[in-house]
């Protein structure tokens, strides 16, 4: 049976790096043992804004609109608009998502960022009993790759940029982990634009080969749900303080290997 990826890309141009990266792992995954689908997001002019109209027909509420709760009333009736739903498709079907693009502000562009608000739909991506380690792709990987616009050292922790991690936490926790998907190390290319050629290829060389095991990777390490008390407003519990990492890391110091430590 094949193995099935999705590439979620947001670059504006075909002459990218991000695009050099994107195009390596279509080169890997066209293997016959696997499938390989690219949302590509500016080419498709895909929508950024979650708004009413991502619901066909009426909303429960006009007055007092809800975006995360009209659309999971919308998903259940059947009335999401199709490019959500086509997208639901695509996620539904991948073992393995991969996130290329360039670091916008700290975060995803605009575009990813929309595709992450609209497609992750509540009662499809999560719900309140289906998240963390209990949640709804706890059987999928997921991976973001993406360039900087600053060097490395820029992000380390006495950087002025602050460390890599800190930025990384709201996406891979906050939004990865949150539906449940098993976190891969991140791929980071070092600014890219600032590299001689030679090194750009080396870049792109280290990651086909973490490509060809991305699968066999093992996810990065969080706190089981089940570590929190609910009831006290899903703190840890105290019995359970000493065997929490005091300092989480998500980075390798090669990004090209195929060996990461757990956070």
């Amino acid at each position: 049976m094949k193995k099935t990826v999705l590439i979620v890309y947001a670059h504006q141009s075909a002459g990218s790096f991000n695009a050099a990266a994107k195009n390596v792992a279509l080169d890997v995954f066209s293997a016959p043992e696997y499938e390989v689908e690219v949302s590509d997001l500016y080419a498709m002019n895909f929508k950024a804004t979650a708004t009413a109209e991502d619901i066909i027909g009426d909303v429960k509420d006009s007055e007092h609109f809800r975006y995360a709760e009209e659309t999971e009333l919308a998903l259940q009736a059947g009335k999401l608009s199709a490019d959500i739903t086509k997208e639901h498709g695509k996620l539904s079907q991948a073992e393995l998502v991969i996130f290329q693009f360039p670091m916008y502000w700290f975060s995803f562009p605009a575009i990813m960022k929309g595709w992450i608000d609209r497609v992750l739909t509540k009662g499809y991506a999560f719900s309140e009993k289906k998240r963390y380690s209990q949640g709804v792709f706890k059987d999928k990987k997921a991976i973001l790759s993406f360039t900087t616009g600053s060097q490395e050292l820029m992000f380390g922790s006495n950087g002025i940029n602050g460390d890599m991690n800190v930025t990384l936490w709201p996406m891979q926790n906050g939004i990865l982990n949150y539906c449940g998907f098993q976190v891969l190390a991140p791929q980071i290319f070092w600014a890219p634009s600032r590299a001689p050629a030679e090194l750009r290829t080396s870049m792109l060389e280290k990651w086909r080969v973490r490509l060809q095991g991305l699968l066999s990777e093992a996810p990065l390490s969080f706190t089981p749900l089940d570590c929190f008390d609910e009831e006290k407003g899903y703190v840890l519990k105290p019995e359970l303080h000493n065997c929490q990492h005091s300092a989480p890391h998500f980075l390798s110091p090669d990004p090209g290997t195929v060996s990461f430590p757990h956070m």
